[in-house]
């Protein structure tokens, strides 16, 4: 069962407000957020086949942070690719809007069977 109060789970939603705030200003060094902001444009030409009818720049900027946080972790292949995708999810749910979850489930399914 998964909890809030999960280590991980905290280290996620911190990497996902620290990558929402990079996008409008300079963040504090972090090694986890720089090796995720070194992938950047990798990241965001994943996110961009599998959701072409979506630019970046009209994706909403949690929904892009939460996007830019699983696919690293997905590349990464050191997390399940479940559990990377229910993480996603479930911050979508928490902190996204109502479409939110179902956008990024689908982003990532299409990525996932990219990097497979």
């Amino acid at each position: 069962m998964k909890l809030k109060s999960d280590p991980r789970h905290k280290k996620r939603v911190k990497l996902m407000q620290s990558l929402f705030a990079a996008d409008f200003h300079t963040s504090e060094p972090d090694p986890d957020l720089d090796q995720i902001l070194e992938q950047r444009a990798v990241i965001d030409d994943l996110i961009t086949s599998a959701a072409p009818e979506w630019p970046i720049n009209q994706i909403n900027k949690i929904d892009l942070a939460i996007l830019r946080l699983s696919i690293y972790e997905l590349q990464q292949k050191n997390t399940p690719y479940k559990v990377a995708i229910d993480e996603a999810v479930e911050l979508a749910k928490e902190y996204g809007s109502d479409n939110s979850a179902k956008f990024i489930n689908g982003v990532l399914g299409t990525v996932l069977e990219k990097l497979s």
